[in-house]
């Protein structure tokens, strides 16, 4: 909902750091990969209930979900760094609350369930719009600098990084927060949904 708003200070807080990457040959796809292997070691920690680590693990991941941008866009962006950037960001957010699904199974199994079901929803009707609109040529004027059509929502990229962050602060409040944001991931797909059928709709 506020990526777009946010999008100017990212770039201005990682833009030093990203042209001393590039300066050093480091390529953004191995950020984008290191910073994925990092997210993924945040499903073991919740697993076994270290969530100040989990915690730590997310803020790499996103850490360097936004340095590989800015190295890309001093080196040149190309289709497959934009490709393994949004693939496996939605990855990552769907093995994230398998973590708290694993360290208490009774309670959080179905919950998870729930919310990587949601986000199955926000992220289809995500890639689906943007494959659409890059078909027709189509650009997001809200975030030109995006390797795909991104398409805003409710539910975004920070929205979904801060309840992360909420539940490894209170995980006894997992299920709970996994069904109210499940909830609001719902309703950014009927919205989607919405959208994609106005947009795509024939010409009269």
């Amino acid at each position: 909902m506020i990526d777009a708003a946010l999008l100017p200070l990212q770039r201005r807080v990682l833009s030093l750091p990203g042209r001393w990457l590039a300066a050093s040959g480091v390529h953004a796809n191995h950020i984008t990969l290191a910073g994925f292997a990092v997210g993924v070691l945040a499903v073991p920690a919740l697993a076994f209930g270290a969530y100040g680590l989990a915690l730590l693990l997310l803020v790499v991941n996103r850490l360097a979900d936004g340095l590989d941008g800015a190295v890309a866009r001093l080196t040149g962006a190309t289709d497959r760094g934009a490709f393994l950037d949004i693939a496996l960001d939605f990855v990552f957010y769907a093995l994230f609350p398998l973590g708290f699904a694993l360290a208490d199974p009774a309670v959080n199994a179905l919950p998870a369930a729930v919310l990587i079901a949601a986000f199955v929803g926000t992220g289809s009707s995500f890639l689906a719009f943007a494959a659409i609109a890059a078909k027709r040529g189509e650009s997001a004027l809200r975030y030109p600098t995006k390797g795909i059509y991104y398409l805003g929502g409710l539910t975004e990229g920070f929205e979904t990084v801060a309840v992360f962050v909420v539940m490894c602060l209170f995980p006894q409040f997992f299920a709970i927060l996994a069904y109210g944001y499940a909830a609001a991931c719902a309703l950014t797909t009927l919205l989607r949904w919405h959208q994609g059928w106005l947009a795509f709709s024939p010409p009269k």
